[in-house]
């Protein structure tokens, strides 16, 4: 069961004490900046850890000034489509409700998953760069880590983000194999802790290296994390040389 730490008490509690209940997530996002955007991630990566553990969920924006600008900005990072918030009774019936907030913003009601700021503060000084990278170099920090975006660490999430993509894409055209199960428990066990995705990430760098795990367990291991991640690493499957 996924646990994520509440900003309001500082202790761990079930994301979804209720697991098939209708599950409230809205991001609180009341400006377009990258710290924003931050924000709207992590609440994607919520949306998507519940969904995969059978979480029927509710996903809202609030707050958005910039409304067509962030969701814009969201697309393109892969970020999913969020209702127009505040949540409220004409939701899903007694939904339980994660709040998802930059650091130091204050929420009284229900579970609150703070984000500590990412610079640079204006989206548009990212104007060029792969979106994917940018996903990358987020999920590369734990949420509660501040991040600087520059160049370098843009180029170096590019890197990597063409690196395994052309390696899922060689390991695709290997015999499938089943994710080894203490790989797919490690796996869960990353993502069920507080949603940590550099520990997520790092059990992928080992089974992409361990000589023990076949190719095509490789493959189906990373496509399997990426149901999470959401970087789109199978998409030059069939078209790699």
């Amino acid at each position: 069961m996924l646990r994520i730490l509440d900003a309001r008490t500082g202790e761990p509690v079930p994301a979804a004490p209720v697991r098939r209940g209708f599950t409230r997530v809205e991001a609180h996002v009341p400006d377009r900046d990258t710290t924003g955007l931050r924000v709207l991630l992590v609440a994607d990566l919520l949306v998507r850890a519940l969904e995969l553990d059978g979480t029927p969920v509710w996903a809202l924006l609030t707050g958005a000034e910039a409304g067509d600008g962030l969701r814009a900005d969201a697309a393109a990072l892969g970020i999913r489509p969020f209702e127009a918030g505040p949540g409220g009774p004409g939701g899903p019936a007694a939904s339980q409700a994660l709040h998802v907030v930059r650091e130091g913003a204050v929420v009284h009601e229900g579970t609150t998953v703070a984000v500590a700021p990412a610079d640079p503060a204006d989206p548009d000084t990212l104007a060029g760069a792969d979106p994917y990278a940018l996903r990358l170099a987020l999920l590369e920090r734990h949420r509660s880590t501040p991040v600087h975006l520059d160049a370098a660490a843009l180029d170096d999430a590019g890197a990597t983000l063409t690196r395994l993509r052309r390696a899922v894409a060689a390991w695709a055209r290997r015999p499938s194999r089943p994710v080894p199960a203490d790989v797919r428990d490690r796996l869960r066990a990353a993502w069920e802790s507080d949603l940590d995705t550099p520990a997520l990430l790092g059990v992928l760098r080992r089974a992409g290296t361990d000589p023990a795990v076949p190719d095509g367990a490789r493959f189906e291991t990373f496509a399997h994390a990426d149901r999470l991640l959401g970087l789109d690493l199978t998409r030059d499957v069939g078209t790699a040389a």
